[in-house]
């Protein structure tokens, strides 16, 4: 994978918040009931890096488009990103249903979230060209 550098940033942060996300739980739970709620993080840990690099890729296939084309792709790249967040959203949801714990859909959630923080942190914590 070919990354830009506000890329590798955001999935080196979302890596980060992981394991920060399981230890709250662990510290929440105080037990084995943690694992569906860690595991669920995974899952929207695991969303959030293939957003990014959806996201990257998409970027750079978009300098080399007209006008007319680039709407397009632009559009069916943010349904694409937003269908998948559902899926990922929905399984968790309709898995508790058949005795799936529902920290696992809590989980994913709290995952999901972190790609907001790591577009924030990015964009806080990277210099600008001009900058000195």
């Amino acid at each position: 994978m070919n990354l830009s550098g506000p890329a590798k940033k955001m999935i080196c942060f979302h890596l980060a918040t992981l394991p920060l996300l399981a230890g709250g739980a662990v510290v929440f739970y105080r037990s084995w009931a943690f694992l569906p709620f860690a595991g669920g993080a995974l899952l929207g840990t695991a969303l959030n890096v293939a957003k990014t690099w959806m996201l990257d890729r998409a970027v750079k296939k978009l300098a080399g488009m007209d006008a007319a084309k680039a709407g397009g792709f632009t559009f069916l790249q943010s349904m694409l990103r937003f269908l998948l967040t559902a899926l990922v959203l929905a399984v968790p949801a309709y898995a508790a249903r058949w005795g799936v714990p529902i920290g696992v859909f809590w989980g994913a959630a709290a995952g999901i979230l972190t790609h907001q923080i790591a577009v924030y942190a990015v964009r806080l914590f990277t210099k600008k060209e001009g900058d000195a």
